[in-house]
C-alpha cells in the first residue's frame, strides 16, 4: 500500500505561511529501504557517494513532490553576485537561507549570516557572510521541503541520535567567461565544518570540467565524479573527508556559460 498523503505546517521563523501536502518518507517502513539502499551503505563504508540524476529524481519522488522544479531552477537566473570573494572574483552568485528540524516542523530560521572558520575555508572564512535569501515562496513549494525532506531521511538514518538538525541552502551559479574560469571551490579541497554535505546540480550551460573530488584528510584521493546532469548529487559526509571542484571554463566563450547547483548542509543542533 503507498504511503499516505500528508500535510504540514511550513513557517518561516514562527510565521505560519501555508501547508503542504506530501508523501511521508520519515515514517513509513516500506518506503525507507528502496530509499537509502543504494546511498546510505555507501556514506557509511567510504564517506561519500555519487548519485545519478535518474536515481535521485526517484529517490525524492519518495519524498514528495517536484511539480515546481522548472520554476525552481529557473530561480537561478535571479542570484546576486557573491561580494565576499577574497579573490576579488565576480564569478559567483548565490543566496542562502537557513533551516531548522527538530520535535516541531522543519521551518526557516530568521536571516541570519553565513560563517565558517578559517580552518575550514582559508579563503573567505572567519567572517559573517550576510546574502541575499532564497525566495520564501520557495518554502510553501514542493521542490525544495522535498529535497530538505529527503535529506533529514537519509542524515538522520547515519546519524540516529540527533534530535534535530541546523540546515544551511544555498543556491550557487559559478560563471566562466572567455579567459575567465569560474572557481566552484576557490577555497581548494576543503570540508565545511557541517556533519553531511549535498551538492545537487541544478544546470550546467555551455561548460567543461566541473570535476568532483573527495579526498581523504590526508589529501590522498578517494574519488572523482563530474555533475552532468540535473539532480545528479554528491553526498558527504563532512566529518571524514574533503571535497573540491575543479574550475569550469566556457566552451563557447560569446554565450552565457555557467554551473548551478544546490548545496544543502546539516550540522546537528546542540
Amino acid at each position: 500500500m503507498p504511503p499516505a498523503d500528508r500535510c504540514r505546517l511550513i513557517t518561516i521563523g514562527h510565521r505560519a505561511i501555508g501547508a503542504l501536502c506530501y508523501r511521508d518518507c520519515m515514517s513509513n517502513e516500506e518506503t525507507a529501504p528502496a530509499l537509502l539502499a543504494t546511498v546510505e551503505p555507501e556514506l557509511r563504508r567510504v564517506g561519500f557517494a555519487f548519485v545519478a540524476g535518474t536515481t535521485m529524481t526517484a529517490h525524492l519522488a519518495e519524498c514528495g513532490p517536484l511539480d515546481d522544479w522548472a520554476d525552481f531552477a529557473a530561480s537561478w537566473n535571479d542570484l546576486a553576485v557573491d561580494t565576499y570573494m577574497a579573490d576579488q572574483g565576480r564569478y559567483r552568485r548565490r543566496r542562502h537561507g537557513v533551516y531548522a528540524t527538530d520535535a516541531a516542523p522543519l521551518r526557516r530560521e530568521p536571516a541570519q549570516p553565513h560563517y565558517q572558520a578559517l580552518e575550514y575555508n582559508t579563503l573567505n572564512g572567519g567572517i559573517a557572510r550576510w546574502f541575499e535569501p532564497i525566495a520564501p515562496r520557495w518554502d510553501a513549494g514542493s521542490s525544495l521541503p522535498t529535497i530538505l525532506r529527503y535529506c533529514q531521511r537519509l542524515f538522520g538514518a547515519l546519524a540516529s541520535d540527533v534530535a534535530g538538525w541546523q540546515i544551511e541552502v544555498h543556491q550557487f551559479r559559478i560563471e566562466a567567461r572567455a579567459g575567465e574560469q569560474g572557481l566552484p571551490t576557490p577555497e581548494g579541497v576543503h570540508r565545511d565544518g557541517v556533519d553531511y554535505v549535498l551538492v545537487l546540480l541544478v544546470a550546467r550551460h555551455n561548460i567543461a570540467s566541473g570535476t568532483t573530488t573527495i579526498h581523504q584528510p590526508d589529501g590522498a584521493l578517494l574519488g572523482r565524479f563530474t555533475l552532468t546532469a540535473p539532480f545528479d548529487a554528491a553526498l558527504v559526509d563532512d566529518a571524514r573527508v574533503c571535497h573540491g571542484v575543479t574550475p569550469v571554463e566556457a566552451v563557447d566563450a560569446t554565450v552565457p556559460a555557467y554551473r548551478d547547483v544546490l548545496v544543502v548542509t546539516f550540522r546537528a543542533r546542540p
